[in-house]
């Protein structure tokens, strides 16, 4: 059994994804990942976004705190705690904090996150 008791962690600030830059930065503390599926924490100021893009991973979002919009293909939903929200691999699809946010996103199959964000340490 693997486990991480660092909650203190640093985030990784993301400022593009698949190679699109993004609107504001995107705070991302990796919390875990396993041999398929990995799982972190993102924060988002108001106004933060990202362009619509497409992993060829799939993306399950739980959003603890705030209001974030997302939209897949062209259906847009906004999340506010305690909601969640599916990113289907190969579907574009787009993320918008509303207000300040924070999500936990789970990833499957776990991705080289290298590849899919341009990350810089704070």
């Amino acid at each position: 059994m693997n486990q991480a008791s660092d909650a203190s962690g640093k985030a990784l600030v993301i400022r593009s994804i698949e190679g699109t830059p993004t609107k504001g930065d995107f705070l991302i503390k990796p919390l875990l990942k396993g041999d398929h599926m990995s799982l972190m924490e993102v924060r988002l100021q108001p106004g933060v976004a990202s362009a619509p893009h497409v992993h060829a991973h799939e993306s399950l979002i739980y959003v603890v705190k705030g209001k974030l919009r997302t939209t897949v293909e062209s259906n847009v939903t906004v999340l506010g705690p305690g909601d969640v929200g599916r990113h289907p691999a190969h579907v574009a699809h787009s993320v918008e904090a509303l207000e300040e946010t924070i999500f936990i996103e789970i990833k499957s199959p776990t991705p080289d996150i290298g590849s899919v964000l341009a990350a810089r340490a704070p």
